[in-house]
């Protein structure tokens, strides 16, 4: 019972060593340090078979709308699909993303903090946020995923070596989640 007890001693240490790091790391890490993907860019008048079209072979969970000088006037989020696309029964081929993409959305600056970041996306239940710069073109997109693996990085032993019984996926396996 000793071996037990003693590797629950260090894992705890770890543990702990690593709430220090994720602390001091949510007030003073910022957003472009997750490294958000680059935004696919489409226009109001775009399909949304051509926006869900670009989503999976860019492996993206959205699009952003900008408008002529390149600036965000809207999202189209997985989200927007199922809610606004396909439980209505709308055709994606003859659907304008003006009609079903979030306009105006809520962004971040590359400059916020990520505890801000998780602030909204919690309080507000987003999943995806645009990134924009200062004249308000999108410069990225940051997702819950995004979040899940600076988390992954900041606590690598706890991650690494989960406690017995633990299972991991297949990492090659990819799901819907």
């Amino acid at each position: 019972m000793e071996g037990l007890s003693e590797y629950h001693d260090e894992y705890s240490e770890s543990l702990e060593s690593d709430f220090r790091k994720l602390e001091g790391a949510l007030v003073s890490d910022t957003v472009k340090l997750l490294a958000p993907s680059e935004p696919i860019k489409l226009r109001e008048q775009n399909t949304v078979h051509e926006a869900i079209t670009q989503m999976g072979e860019k492996r993206r969970a959205a699009v952003v709308i900008v408008d002529a000088e390149g600036r965000l006037i809207g999202i189209f989020t997985e989200r927007d699909l199922l809610r606004r696309v396909a439980v209505p029964g709308r055709d994606p081929k003859q659907t304008r993303l003006a009609e079903v993409m979030t306009r105006d959305p809520e962004t971040l600056a590359a400059d916020d903090l990520i505890a801000y970041a998780i602030n909204r996306l919690h309080h507000a239940s987003y999943r995806t946020f645009p990134l924009v710069d200062a004249q308000h073109r999108p410069i990225g997109i940051m997702t819950v995923t995004d979040i899940v693996q600076w988390l992954a990085d900041i606590f690598p032993e706890a991650i690494v070596n989960l406690r017995p019984g633990g299972r991991l996926k297949h990492p090659g396996e990819t799901d819907a989640g």
